[in-house]
């Protein structure tokens, strides 16, 4: 095929309206061949083939596939190595740019440095966007030209170059995709995976619960959180799209969203924190790293019935309650002292909305090892939050149905005991090593 065309690479931008590169592609002199790779390289990590993630991305490449559809187009498929999957794709057809939106984990800037240098070779362009941000990896820096590694100077930042400008949608208007007859993409058998209960559905913003959210969004036995995090997590839905929502009805829900992009730019400006502490000193903490206990916390029956209720509500579901996230991975590092990677592991299985940084940066606050201003002393008392957020047991109850009888287990270590513990072995540990 000699005609002349751009590839447009979907990867955490699962959605055609205000889509960044998307936007570039369309208004390039060429048609836009739509793809999207299956890397077998993140897909073999996926022990289980009934991964819910998997099956929302491949529902909504279904989605995305029939909008095409409606425009005389359609999405390509691949199962690959990404760059093995170009260089094919460069033998069919005379591309003269790759266009994409910007991914800042350091996988995938190694392979998206891979490719542009192939491309590169070739005399292609590789084009990537700013699009899963409002604000670039270097955008938000200090006076210094150095990034931030504290949240409250880096959000005030944040917001003082805030304009309505950095949140207006980008939608094209020019349907100048490459015309193909219309075909299925690929099954989620042809990548080895199969059906799961998660049902994708365009993700909408509910504007009633987000006005509610600063007062409803620790209260774990309701619906009182936007669940919107898968979707940000794979870009079914524009983080400008969020931030003009938070902007106009709520500002703690916009701190969140900054929380967001403060993790990413840690995680892209410190790309040690994947498999070590933000701060090196606290790789000398000396963990316990009990198999056993580690595995009554994986199953929720370590005795603390918030903990317990957040395990097993993530067991089955894939979803935990951002409080309650808070707690059990306190739960672990601090009570149990067990390595935060153990447990960032553990969530990076399970969660449906898993994202790398958001899930390395969560768990280095829990353990006191990322970038945060406040001592490694803050270890939560789950007896108070659950006192606190779950006054009921509404949320307890409906996870930890034994809650109450004999059938449940004893604490499977004192507050109090597991406390001083924590305590001393951190202290101990960075006096030597400070």
């Amino acid at each position: 095929m000699n005609e002349k065309i751009v590839l447009f690479w979907f990867r955490r931008d699962l959605r055609l309206e205000d889509n960044v590169g998307l936007y570039h592609a369309l208004n390039s002199d060429f048609p836009v061949l739509p793809i999207f790779i299956f890397d077998t390289k993140i897909l073999n990590r996926l022990s289980d083939k009934k991964d819910r993630r998997v099956h929302y991305i491949h529902q909504a490449l279904e989605a995305i596939n029939s909008g095409l559809h409606n425009r005389g187009s359609q999405l390509h498929t691949f199962y690959g190595k990404p760059l093995e999957v170009v260089k094919t794709l460069l033998e069919q057809y005379d591309i003269q740019a790759v266009y994409c939106n910007r991914d800042y984990e350091p996988e995938a800037i190694h392979r998206d440095t891979e490719i542009y240098t192939f491309l590169k070779s070739k005399g292609i362009s590789f084009k990537a966007y700013k699009d899963q941000v409002v604000f670039d990896k270097n955008d938000i820096l200090k006076k210094d030209g150095k990034p931030y590694t504290i949240f409250t100077p880096y959000s005030k930042t944040w917001q003082a170059h805030l304009t309505s400008h950095h949140y207006q949608e980008v939608n094209w208007d020019v349907n100048n995709f490459f015309n193909r007859n219309p075909t299925p993409i690929l099954s989620l058998e042809d990548i080895g995976f199969e059906t799961t209960d998660v049902v994708f559905a365009p993700p909408t913003l509910d504007v009633d619960l987000i006005s509610k959210y600063d007062a409803q969004r620790d209260i774990p036995s309701i619906e009182g959180t936007t669940r919107l995090g898968m979707a940000l997590r794979f870009g079914t839905i524009s983080i400008r799209k969020c931030v003009a929502a938070a902007v106009e009805h709520n500002q703690v829900w916009l701190s969140e969203l900054i929380w967001r992009e403060f993790f990413m730019q840690i995680l892209y400006h410190f790309p040690h924190v994947v498999s070590q502490s933000f701060k090196k000193k606290y790789d000398f903490i000396p963990w316990r790293n009990d198999e056993k206990e580690f595995e009554q916390w994986c199953r929720g029956n370590t005795g603390y019935p918030i903990v317990d209720a957040g395990m097993r509500q993530l067991n089955q579901t894939g979803y935990m309650h951002n409080r309650v996230r808070m707690i059990v991975a306190g739960f672990l590092c601090k009570h149990l002292l067990i390595d935060w990677r153990w447990g960032e592991a553990y969530f990076a299985e399970k969660l449906n909305d898993y994202d790398l940084a958001a899930n390395n940066g969560n768990w280095q606050w829990a353990a006191g090892s990322g970038c945060d201003a406040a001592p490694y002393f803050r270890i939560f008392n789950p007896w108070r939050q659950s006192e606190r957020f779950d006054p009921n047991n509404d949320y307890i109850k409906s996870w930890v149905p034994e809650f109450e009888t004999k059938d449940y287990p004893a604490p499977m270590v004192a507050h109090k005991f597991a406390r001083e513990r924590a305590l001393k072995v951190y202290r101990d540990a960075l006096q030597q090593h400070s």
